[in-house]
């Protein structure tokens, strides 16, 4: 079996189980190969640290219950696989370089008005400004 197919199965399992706990090795011996080697296999087929694509799977997969459910931000981090609301916090404003209840007010307001927006650049939630508003601008 070549290390593209391998590493594709291996990414569908993890896809499936990123709400578990999923240590280096139990990934490692899921695949069938040693952790080092695993590793360097699946950088050398993504592109991606094995760790780093795990948690921006999780964190894509938080953002959308984020803006689909009303569930609190600790129970979305811990469903995520992070053991606490503050080390969830401090990687998702990592990635989305806003903290999860700020995605959650953006989104849900450029959701319910059908644009993005950014909430600085207005007084009240009457008057939001678009996006092609905001290039402009810069």
């Amino acid at each position: 079996m070549n290390q593209e197919l391998i590493i594709r199965d291996l990414q569908n399992w993890l896809d499936k189980n990123l709400d578990k706990s999923l240590s280096l090795n139990d990934v490692a011996a899921r695949s069938g190969y040693s952790k080092w080697h695993l590793q360097r296999m699946f950088r050398g087929v993504t592109g991606n640290a094995l760790g780093s694509y795990i948690r921006t799977r999780r964190l894509s997969r938080a953002a959308n219950e984020l803006c689909l459910h009303n569930q609190s931000i600790l129970d979305i981090a811990l469903q995520s696989g992070f053991d606490s609301q503050q080390s969830f916090s401090r990687a998702f404003k990592r990635q989305f370089s806003q903290t999860p209840g700020a995605y959650r007010s953006q989104m849900s307001y450029a959701h319910q008005f059908g644009e993005y927006t950014d909430s600085r650049r207005y007084e009240d939630n009457t008057n939001p400004v678009r996006t092609e508003e905001l290039q402009s601008a810069w």
